[in-house]
């Protein structure tokens, strides 16, 4: 797709927010099953829970086939910028797309993937198959053309100027992670924005681990026992805070385990050195600018005076929101030439800011979903995509400002 520069709108806004106070240690507090939205604050209760039944529904769905995806290869595609995708990648769309397009027909949905690769190597059977199997709809009325055209229904927007009311998907985000098997991270993550402004987003993570003693995406990623301690949902609705629970898909039958909503809080670090970093695996602490003024390191115990903490890789941006969100990292930075693809962060951007933290690009400017008036696909930044908990995102904005000119 050619995207074109359009002439700038007003940017995602949020409305003003108290500073949280420096969390306890706890950053966790549970509350009822029933998401804990009230009647005055969500205004798009009736949204917030049909988003996060869907997402419950794809990550059922990703869970099961990324089961069977090393036992048949040809559940394993490659789209042409080589970013592998699988079955579930499609499957997820078609059946988000088709789920909310039945409750919210009025409103359209951005997504990543289109059918074209699918209708040329005639995979549709296998994505029909996983989409019938986790649809609240009648399976015997969903046709390979509904699947495809459902596909579809993520691309074929022309917005125009005008406000919009739209939903963004990212039907895997980690695909990288999600081939690899194991209990790599990987996030499915749908938003809805109305006029300009986030107002709910829900990010899936079958293979979180839930035992929020662990710090580190390495205990998070090389957990290997059963999936009793794995899987969240995270959900935001603008105004309401920040909330998880467990996933469904990810729980024994014969075990009995809370189901209640728990608020979650960035962390309360309040000095960069302290932080706790994430970065893209694609991109080397020393091409970032704070580099210049810090080593980074994962070590755990012994920090140097010029060193940072870098919490280890996992797969996706949302992922990496997931971990500012949750207060298991502070920081999360990576570099953008000019543009980034909104389904990569709006889900993120209103789970961190209800939780607390604050979401800019470089130069400390809101991050644009509107500037794409036509197809609402792409957000144009200023070098790079800086997510905190808030207490340091001045300073670090600060920092990278004046790191072209250390030497």
């Amino acid at each position: 797709m050619d995207l074109h520069l359009l002439r700038s709108s007003p940017a995602v806004r949020f409305p003003r927010r108290r500073p949280f106070p420096t969390p306890p240690r706890r950053r966790f507090f549970a509350v009822s099953s029933i998401f804990p939205l009230s009647d005055e604050k969500a205004k798009y209760r009736k949204e917030m829970e049909a988003a996060v039944e869907v997402v419950e529904r794809a990550c059922s769905l990703c869970v099961d086939v990324q089961r069977s995806l090393f036992s048949d290869k040809g559940r394993i595609l490659e789209k042409n910028d080589q970013t592998p995708v699988t079955v579930a990648d499609f499957g997820v769309q078609a059946l988000v797309s088709l789920e909310l397009g039945k409750l919210f027909p009025s409103i359209p949905l951005v997504a990543e993937e289109d059918s074209s690769y699918i209708r040329a190597k005639n995979l549709v059977d296998p994505i029909v198959s996983a989409v019938c199997d986790k649809t609240s709809l009648d399976e015997n009325s969903i046709s390979h053309a509904d699947v495809l055209e459902a596909i579809d229904r993520g691309v074929n927007n022309a917005f125009g100027t005008k406000p919009a009311t739209y939903w963004i998907l990212d039907p895997i985000d980690g695909t990288r992670g999600f081939v690899k098997g194991s209990n790599a991270l990987y996030v499915v993550g749908l938003s809805l924005v109305v006029d300009g402004k986030i107002m709910l987003g829900v990010m899936g993570c079958p293979n979180w681990l839930v035992d929020t003693s662990y710090r580190s995406t390495n205990d998070v990623q090389g957990h290997q026992n059963s999936s009793l301690g794995l899987g969240i949902i995270m959900a935001a609705h603008v105004g309401c805070g920040t909330w998880t629970k467990r996933l469904r898909c990810m729980l024994d039958s014969s075990t009995k385990i809370s189901s209640d909503w728990t608020r979650c809080l960035v962390d309360g670090c309040c000095l960069v050195q302290k932080a706790r970093f994430c970065t893209p695996d694609s991109q080397p602490w020393e091409s970032l600018p704070l580099s210049v003024f810090y080593k980074a390191t994962i070590n755990n115990d012994d920090i140097g005076d010029n060193e940072i903490r870098l919490v280890p890789g996992c797969c996706g941006s949302l992922c990496k929101y997931l971990m500012v969100a949750s207060g298991r990292a502070s920081v999360f930075i990576l570099r953008h030439e000019t543009a980034a693809k909104a389904w990569d962060h709006a889900s993120g951007m209103i789970c961190v800011h209800e939780a607390g933290g604050k979401v800019t690009d470089w130069e400390g400017s809101e991050l644009d979903l509107a500037a794409d008036q036509d197809k609402r696909r792409t957000i144009y930044l200023a070098a790079g995509v800086l997510v905190t908990n808030g207490n340091i995102h001045h300073e670090i904005v600060e920092m990278i400002s004046s790191s072209s000119t250390v030497v």
